[in-house]
């Protein structure tokens, strides 16, 4: 007989929210996974520092990223949380130099890729793949699946003896079977475009895989499809993956550690578990109010945000949180609040006390 493994309980204590399987999925259940220490020893895939992305010029500048930093381990899904406009989906393309950056450094596999000319970028591409958010619009109505996939697997090389064997393997890592190759892109439904799209990106075996959304777009049923393939693709192929979301619950469940970011700024960062049962900026702690409980008699957060977001042509002065931010004092507007240490691994950008944001809760 099978196996039932006991439910698994998610970084909060609480059971996980079964997610539903539908035909084609690869497992029955997404599986938090443990946090992964802070990088040590380890040298990162992806190192971001002091990253900044402004657009236009003054006096109408964006200010889109501003000194954002952190590191992605081999084998690691690191979270990019935030609500719109808070420069996540833009750090995702400066990371594979689909952007330029204003300021600061990536570093790939060592390597500093900040400021390297288009003609050098290959390499970069080949090792570091993106999933886009609109599986409709990513993929090019004209070409049958042999001809989207034949298009990254021409421009690294692979011999066309081969390419055919490629093809089939790659849809089948998918869920998908090689009858499908010679069909088109409106002949499927969002779901299987989305597998496409992973396909697409895996198909030259990259390291690091950049995942933009990648389930925003698709009905609650066939995310889960999604969200199913890629936490098995990462066990499955050891990949490191950037995974942007604005969903908090999504990112407790893939990610190992989390980057909660707001009006292009860091607001915390750290082991997911850690951040979730222990949040200790104001803006986390909202996030984490306005997600959905499964479990009725769970704690609840009290809703802290108000207001909209400013605008990022002329952001707060200080903290770029406290216009919204029920614990603001007056030196929050000084200047800009420094990193300061939780422990393991745990940072967060907050002049104000834990138990003053435990006291407002």
């Amino acid at each position: 007989m099978p196996h039932h493994p006991a439910p698994a309980r998610g970084h909060r204590g609480r059971p996980c929210r079964p997610l539903p399987v539908l035909e084609g999925d690869v497992n029955t259940s997404i599986v938090p996974v443990d946090p992964i220490a802070p990088i040590g020893s380890v040298e990162p895939i992806l190192a971001v520092d002091g990253l900044t992305k402004r657009f236009g010029r003054p006096p109408a500048q964006v200010r889109a990223v501003e000194d954002v930093s952190f590191t992605v381990a081999p084998g690691e899904v690191v979270g990019l949380v935030g609500e719109s406009g808070s420069g996540k989906s833009t750090i995702g393309r400066l990371c594979l130099r689909l952007l330029d950056p204003t300021a600061g450094t990536i570093r790939f596999a060592g390597e500093d890729v900040s400021t390297l000319p288009e003609r050098r970028l290959k390499p970069l591409r080949r090792r570091a793949q993106m999933i886009f958010q609109d599986p409709y619009a990513s993929l090019n109505p004209r070409l049958r699946v042999s001809g989207i996939l034949g298009e990254a697997l021409d421009a690294h090389g692979l011999a066309r003896s081969r390419r055919r064997e490629r093809m089939a393997e790659l849809l089948d890592l998918v869920g998908l079977s090689a009858e499908h190759l010679d069909r088109f892109p409106h002949e499927f439904s969002g779901g299987q475009r989305q597998r496409i799209g992973i396909a697409r990106a895996l198909a030259v075996e990259p390291g690091l895989i950049v995942a933009d959304e990648p389930v925003s777009a698709l009905d609650v049923s066939v995310q889960a499809q999604v969200l199913n393939l890629l936490q098995d693709l990462r066990a499955r192929l050891g990949l490191a993956m950037l995974f942007i979301s604005h969903d908090l619950d999504v990112v407790e469940l893939l990610c190992d550690r989390v980057v909660v970011l707001y009006l292009g700024r860091v607001m915390e960062i750290g082991p997911t578990a850690e951040v979730v049962e222990r949040p200790r900026h104001p803006y986390t702690r909202a996030l984490l109010a306005a997600s959905p409980k499964a479990d009725p008699d769970a704690p609840r957060i009290a809703r802290m945000l108000k207001g909209d977001i400013p605008s990022p042509i002329a952001p707060p002065s200080g903290c770029v949180f406290r216009t919204r931010c029920p614990l603001a004092v007056e030196a929050c507007a000084q200047a800009v609040p420094p990193m300061r240490e939780a422990g393991d691994g745990h940072r967060f950008a907050c002049i104000r006390d834990a138990s003053e944001m435990r006291e407002a809760a």
